[in-house]
């Protein structure tokens, strides 16, 4: 892909590439080589005021518009995103750092497959609900407000973007500064596919001035945020005074119960690459991983061996790509010293640069072990490739562990057998469990329990954040 011919200059508002109100540009590093890729334009609470007015207008036939012409576009999207597949894929690992082999899989071949399946829902808000002597109808709730994350911005992208366009709603959409690529080469599609000016609009900029603009303001009707619990609450507080509708998908600490039945050396293996995948930076991480005590040295055994073979780099062999950016480098480092000074055991990895890897902001899969919950290494999200082996008794005092945590996302359990596993996935506080291994599904919810984050993306409940319930009560 030639970055030079996105318009990457430019903001996409009202079906037309536009100039910044303010026109500053922010780097977009490769973090493989520290090079600059390009610069992206940065929106301003001007430039968001536009889009707004624009979405807004876009709303009144939008919003009307017959479920089958949504639908046609949004295949017509999806087909777009087959023919540029490839540079959907060299968007997101260039400037994420993910290898484009993963990449593929990953972060693409799902958001093309959720994009056609929201299309298929749209015909679902015309369907009408008798409840006694009143007709029950949805309606789009209006002009929404996106604010998607840097380290899975297509899966995010389309989370939102998706149901959102199937249930009639406008919207304004802002990248991450760190992977802003995909959003540009997604306006093109959108563009290309024809839908009407104003439904979509592109607004890159850093959080505190367009991600702030959006939640705050006034005609937008529903705000939906993906990305830490920190920022996840100032968006909260921006958008009650206009009690608009708040859809947060956070942070996490999620934990992996290996019980004493399981295939040790299978669920080791799987929970430690689950870690590694995405350097880490992945929200659903299994990175607290919980195993029988009687077990737990051979489990660390296993783990420093998948650590020491996971193959960092970004070329076609390799697993493990660098970190998104320095600052992040700097903080998983900063997580791992202070593993070391809270008194867990390195077994591998470190803070230490890779050896073969003096450019780029690479950091070694880290096991640490005689991990304690109430350790930092264990209470706060990390983000990066650490993984913390923690023992325990028996399943209750495994259980109490894995629900001892202020977050609520993820979860996974490995057991001989689906059905021992469920038994323990059903005592866990969190919105998704991974069961020996299963995959994640973009027709079931994605979303956390306590301060994970509040509503669902994907699936049918997807949908549901973006409709309106109008209850009409008819004489008896």
């Amino acid at each position: 892909m030639d970055l030079s011919k996105l318009h990457t200059q430019k903001l996409y508002i009202n079906g037309e590439w536009q100039g910044s109100k303010g026109g500053e540009l922010h780097p977009v590093i490769n973090p493989a080589t520290e090079e600059t890729l390009c610069e992206v334009v940065q929106g301003t609470a001007a430039d968001v005021d536009n889009a707004v007015a624009a979405a807004r207008a876009a709303f009144k036939d939008w919003g009307k518009s017959r479920a089958a012409k949504r639908q046609a576009l949004m295949h017509a999207i999806a087909d777009g995103m087959e023919a540029r597949k490839q540079d959907l894929i060299e968007a997101v690992s260039l400037a994420l750092g993910c290898p484009a082999h993963i990449t593929e899989w990953l972060h693409v071949d799902g958001p093309i497959y959720a994009m056609r399946y929201y299309a298929d829902r749209a015909e679902q808000m015309e369907k009408t609900e008798k409840a006694a002597h009143s007709v029950v109808l949805r309606e789009p709730v209006g002009v929404c407000g996106f604010i998607t994350p840097w380290n899975y911005p297509l899966h995010q992208f389309v989370g939102k973007v998706a149901p959102a366009l199937a249930a009639g709603c406008t919207m304004i959409q802002k990248p991450s500064e760190i992977t802003p690529l995909q959003d540009y080469v997604m306006a093109e599609i959108i563009d290309a596919a024809g839908l009407p000016a104003g439904v979509f609009n592109l607004v890159p900029g850093p959080g505190p001035i367009v991600g702030a603009a959006l939640s705050a303001h006034e005609d937008i009707d529903m705000v939906s945020f993906t990305g830490s619990t920190r920022a996840g609450i100032e968006v909260a507080k921006n958008a009650a005074p206009t009690v608009k509708r708040v859809t947060q998908e956070l942070g996490g600490k999620s934990p992996f119960i290996i019980t004493p039945d399981a295939d040790l050396e299978a669920a080791v293996r799987w929970g430690c690459e689950d870690v590694f995948i995405n350097s880490g930076q992945t929200c659903t991480a299994l990175t607290r991983m919980l195993v029988p005590a009687d077990r737990y040295e051979e489990a660390v055994t296993i783990a420093k061996q998948v650590a020491e073979e996971t193959a960092i780099g970004t070329g076609a062999d390799d697993f493990m790509g660098p970190l998104s950016s320095a600052r992040q480098r700097d903080i998983v480092r900063g997580y791992i010293n202070k593993g070391i000074e809270e008194g867990a055991r390195l077994v591998t990895g470190g803070d230490e640069t890779p050896e073969a890897f003096p450019k780029g902001f690479y950091v070694k899969p880290t096991v640490f072990a005689n991990v304690t919950n109430d350790m930092t290494i264990a209470r706060e999200e990390i983000f990066g490739p650490v993984t913390c082996m923690i023992p325990y008794k028996d399943m209750d005092e495994a259980i109490a562990i894995a629900n001892d945590t202020e977050y609520g996302l993820s979860s996974g359990v490995w057991a001989k057998d689906t059905d021992s596993a469920m038994l323990v996935a059903r005592r866990i506080e969190a919105g998704l469990c991974f069961v020996n291994g299963g995959d994640f599904n973009y027709e079931a919810p994605f979303g956390g329990y306590k301060r994970s984050g509040n509503g669902r993306e994907f699936g049918e409940a997807g949908l549901d954040e973006f409709i309106e319930l109008k209850s009409i009560q008819l004489p008896e």
